[in-house]
């Protein structure tokens, strides 16, 4: 059963084969006129040694020995002495002295070029054998039929791969255009279905109670996280953008600030601690760091029950680096499921942040666009920690 191959595929391999076919009817036809030119200048020179040969015969008379291929048929005899490897056929008129006419006639099997000059009323004949001459050309002939075809060939192949590359970065945006679209659509289909329902039983009932407002506020802000982690997604696929050297514990100080109503409201303990000498300047996109900081708040206060803390360190490992932790109390996950946790569309069985769904995943391609790396370890029932760790400035 062959497998279902989606639109862009067929339009990119159709631009795959189409430039590949393209190169090759490019390449060829240089390959074509560069034997044509040859096969030219082949012709010229054969033409030139042809007229050598005769105009040496005629010019030396009956008292040298012609250059090889080459007689010479006089009134007096001829030369070479011998039989003659032709039967001599009639000479064409040259009336006048002075008077000459050449021609090409086929002899006994060979091809000859015969010039017949009129001198001073004596008709003379120069013959010369094209034997070698003709065989040259076939073997230059052959020769570009070759290369030709090995050219065709070698072109087809070659760009084919070339095309493959060139392409490849048009099919990684179709690529991740599809998968953008399909975030959207996935992660907006849940809270939309949501509200949708609370609408139609508030039409229902005719009025709003402070808990239905306050499921309605929740599912507008969860919609605006949803959104934000969709045009976060669309800056991560775009082109990278220029980095500038962030203050991460800024960052840091600004997100636990931002979260700590909600983390109150939780009864959960949100605190922010910095290693002595911290040294946190990374190479970064303000924005996109900032929902990496809040992506993984948003994680821990959904998965840590009241009573619990959610602790943010900062500290460097080394002297390049520097290490951003974010360690909750709550309900933790199976390590085995560590890597998991980064795949688009996966979601965990408990808690009501999104440990498991595009958030993670979108934190995993803005830190790896940011040259860092991002581990996770937990325990069920005990709590998770994310490590987040950059190169400094």
């Amino acid at each position: 059963m062959s497998a279902v191959v989606d639109p862009e595929t067929r339009a990119l391999r159709r631009a795959r084969r189409t430039i590949a076919s393209q190169i090759a009817v490019v390449i060829t036809l240089v390959v074509l006129a560069a034997g044509t030119i040859a096969y030219w200048v082949l012709l010229r020179g054969q033409d030139a040694e042809t007229e050598r040969q005769l105009e040496s015969a005629l010019g030396r008379g009956l008292s040298s020995v012609p250059p090889g291929c080459t007689y010479l048929v006089t009134p007096a005899g001829h030369a070479p002495a011998g039989r003659l490897p032709f039967t001599l056929p009639p000479a064409p008129a040259v009336p006048r002295p002075g008077d000459a006419v050449t021609e090409e006639r086929q002899l006994s099997g060979a091809t000859y070029t015969i010039r017949t000059v009129n001198r001073d009323g004596e008709i003379w004949q120069a013959y010369f054998n094209e034997h070698y001459l003709i065989s040259d050309r076939e073997q230059l002939l052959l020769g570009l039929g070759i290369a030709e075809a090995v050219v065709l060939i070698a072109s087809v192949l070659g760009g084919y791969l070339l095309a493959g590359r060139a392409i490849r970065p048009l099919g990684e945006a179709l690529r991740r255009q599809r998968t953008f679209v399909a975030d959207a659509s996935h992660e907006l289909r849940a809270p939309l279905t949501r509200l949708h329902t609370r609408t139609q039983l508030l039409a229902r009932r005719g009025g709003a109670g402070p808990a239905d407002l306050e499921i309605l506020v929740s599912g507008t802000r969860e919609l605006g996280a949803v959104v934000d982690d969709l045009l976060l997604s669309a800056q991560a696929c775009s082109e990278r953008p220029e980095l500038e050297p962030v203050p991460l514990a800024m960052l840091a100080e600004q997100a636990v600030a931002a979260e700590s109503d909600r983390a109150n409201d939780r009864r959960v303990a949100l605190r922010l601690s910095r290693s002595p000498g911290l040294e946190d300047v990374v190479p970064g996109v303000p924005t996109a760091l900032r929902r990496v900081l809040s992506a993984l708040l948003d994680n821990a206060i959904g998965h840590t029950p009241p009573g619990g803390s959610i602790e943010v360190s900062l500290a460097n490992p080394d002297s390049r680096h520097v290490e951003l932790r974010v360690r909750d109390t709550g309900v933790g996950f199976p390590q085995q499921d560590a890597d998991r946790l980064f795949e688009r569309f996966a979601h965990g069985s408990k808690g009501e942040g999104r440990r498991f769904g595009l958030g993670l995943a979108l934190v995993r391609e803005v830190v790896a666009g940011h040259g860092g790396t991002i581990a996770a370890a937990g325990q069920p029932g005990v709590g998770a920690t994310f490590t987040l760790r950059f190169q400094r400035v």
